[in-house]
């Protein structure tokens, strides 16, 4: 069978992208994602979105990691999948989808997409490092000279090691002024560090703001993929009207057989 697909990335988080409206695509085969997400011998992509209908949104996004398995929110996924929509005129400028977490909300201007995350009221301060749920969890620890840290290996180490079983994102932070962080981060599910993760540049500003590294609520951070900006509200604990802000692009477009 053949399947038409479109790549499309998000600050360097990339995906394979497929209108499944129609069951088109056969999901329940972890081997066929994982291939299709293959650099080398698939497409090649941090992951896999399916877009397909829902009765209580304008559509539902499915995000499957690159191993293969369904995984939790992915928010540079969700902004692409916005832009995917719009390209297949599904919505005009404005948006609400189902995802894994939720039904979400966003806009789009061009290729800028603005995606509104769920609610968090919990963060927890360790003596070393953050953890947080900003849709998919998120280990944040501040670091110097990021630019030549071992991403790899200390994030893989405490995926497995602190975490356990089902694991952790790892990100690792440096700051460099009083409303600008970069992160660089470690993705479970794809294994490796990727270019971008929506959800963890998320973590950062807020896990940053909590500890009062910035006191503004519009943070930037920058990823080795782009620049993407966090706009939330902090009230009696919890932050709201969180939304995450940058670009979202269509590569190519082509078609696999399955």
């Amino acid at each position: 069978m053949t399947v038409p697909f479109y790549k499309y990335q998000g600050t360097g988080n990339d995906f394979i992208m497929i209108d499944n409206r129609q069951s088109v695509f056969y999901k329940n085969n972890a081997k066929l994602v994982s291939t299709l997400c293959d650099r080398r011998f698939g497409i090649g992509a941090d992951g896999l979105i399916l877009l397909e209908n829902d009765a209580l949104s304008h559509f539902k996004m499915v995000y499957f990691n690159a191993d293969g398995n369904e995984g939790s929110m992915c928010g540079n996924g969700g902004r692409c999948t916005v832009a995917f929509a719009k390209y297949l005129d599904i919505i005009a400028d404005t948006a609400t989808f189902t995802a894994v977490d939720g039904i979400h909300e966003a806009t789009i201007d061009h290729d800028r997409v603005s995606l509104q995350m769920q609610e968090v009221s919990e963060i927890r301060v360790k003596p070393d490092c953050l953890f947080l749920d900003t849709g998919s969890p998120h280990h944040v620890q501040l670091v110097k000279g990021l630019a030549d840290f071992e991403v790899f290996a200390e994030g893989r180490k405490l995926r497995y090691g602190l975490y356990g079983k089902s694991g952790s994102n790892i990100n690792f932070v440096e700051q460099l002024d009083d409303t600008t962080f970069a992160v660089r981060t470690y993705e479970r599910g794809v294994e490796n560090e990727t270019l971008s993760c929506g959800t963890g540049v998320t973590a950062v500003a807020l896990a940053m703001h909590k500890t009062g590294k910035t006191k503004v609520n519009v943070v930037t951070v920058k990823t080795q993929g782009g620049d993407l900006m966090v706009e939330f509200e902090q009230n009696g604990g919890t932050y709201r009207n969180i939304h995450l802000i940058g670009p979202a692009k269509q590569v190519f477009k082509g078609e696999v057989t399955c």
